[in-house]
């Protein structure tokens, strides 16, 4: 592995990194106070993102997207992670689970997602099923070709801006060694969709403006065309696509803890206390120490993990233990940035107290640090039996 950077990854990061600077910070207070983004923002973001060219960026060339390697679109991911995630969620990253679509499906779906014409959100979580996927209870049935689908899901992010959605149902069982297990299925609804609802979810702490929904189904007729992959296999569609987004949260918790540490280093200069800058005391210091320390290490192993994955090699451990580490470090960095501000850490004329509430729900989505853990400790111990 090269650690360092080429002339075209380099001018990844400067382009992103300004891009978020100059279209997505000025409108950071805006969407604090009023936690939405208007229409017209959201569609002028969309439109830069496009112009710049990286609309898109993380889906092959084939399909007309960006065509970046996993570790070129980690680092696209880290820059995005200084802003915040309600403005820029409209820097279009479709799902790559979308790559699975088939026949007209690519015209329905995937292209407008490629092209920005239509925005996808997914949706699996529901009120009795969140690590525990195989526990969903949004079922459906067949009607002749057809599938009737009733049941809920909450905690979707960004369904409100969405115009179709990836949906995960429970289609039937199968007899295994440990008893029966639900068979699931993945589709593509679109909104609009008789017996199809998107509902506002609940006001979160985190990620002000980044909306969470509740969809509901009541007697949702789906066609059998709108079947992405295939029937009862939406699971392994799933563990695929969890591979990439386990990656991103990692990469956006470092960018964001390296925007914190940004902001308190040059506070230990500036602030004076006790006759002198507050940088002398060691307290204060060593915090500095430990924090970019941390930032560093969750750093090179998210890109590490990045790396393996454009190798070819297995990285289902590596990136566990990325997401697990860069949501926690986030956690304490933006703490000790806070401290380091002292009272005025906590104020509205900072972003560290909003980077603080955000950093909470990184343990949680896209896999809890309870289920990475689960992830690495059994990649370790099945090759020894255990």
């Amino acid at each position: 592995m090269d650690f360092a950077l080429s002339q075209e990854q380099q001018m990844i990061v400067d382009t992103v990194r300004a891009f978020v600077e100059n279209e997505i910070h000025p409108h950071e207070d805006a969407l604090e106070r009023t936690g939405r983004v208007p229409a017209e923002l959201g569609q002028e973001i969309s439109r830069k993102c496009r112009e710049l060219g990286f609309f898109a960026c993380n889906l092959p060339e084939a399909a007309g997207g960006g065509g970046l390697s996993h570790l070129d679109f980690t680092l696209v991911e880290r820059e995005l992670g200084r802003g915040s995630m309600g403005l820029t969620v409209f820097f279009g990253r479709p799902s790559g689970i979308l790559m699975a679509c088939q026949g007209e499906q690519r015209e329905r779906y995937l292209l407008p997602a490629v092209k920005g014409e239509k925005f996808d959100a997914l949706a699996m979580t529901e009120p009795d099923a969140g690590s525990d996927v195989r526990g969903m209870k949004c079922h459906g049935r067949p009607d002749g070709d057809d599938w009737i689908v009733n049941g809920t899901k909450h905690f979707i992010s960004h369904a409100d801006i969405a115009d179709f959605v990836i949906v995960f149902v429970a289609t039937g069982e199968e007899d295994t060694a440990r008893g029966p297990k639900k068979r699931i299925t993945c589709f593509l609804v679109d909104r609009g969709t008789p017996g199809f609802e998107i509902r506002p979810g609940y006001r979160s702490v985190s990620h002000r403006g980044y909306h969470n929904c509740i969809l509901s189904f009541d007697n949702c007729r789906l066609s059998s065309g709108q079947i992405l992959g295939e029937l009862h296999r939406g699971f392994d569609i799933a563990s695929q696509w969890l591979y990439g987004t386990r990656l991103t949260v990692a990469a956006t918790c470092v960018g964001r803890a390296r925007r914190a540490f940004e902001l308190a280093l040059p506070q230990a200069v500036e602030r004076r206390q006790f006759g002198q800058q507050i940088g002398k005391f060691q307290g204060v210091s060593f915090k500095l120490a430990d924090m970019v320390t941390e930032i560093d290490a969750a750093d090179w192993l998210t890109l590490s993990a990045a790396w393996r994955l454009d190798q070819g090699l297995g990285a289902n451990r590596e990136i566990a233990s990325a997401k697990l580490y860069a949501s926690e470090m986030l956690a304490r960095v933006t703490d000790e940035a806070i401290q380091v501000f002292g009272g005025m850490g906590l104020m509205d004329d900072l972003p560290l107290a909003r980077l603080w509430r955000d950093a909470r729900v990184e343990r949680i989505w896209d896999g809890t640090s309870e289920i990475q853990r689960h992830i690495i400790s059994r990649e370790l111990l099945r090759p020894l039996g255990g």
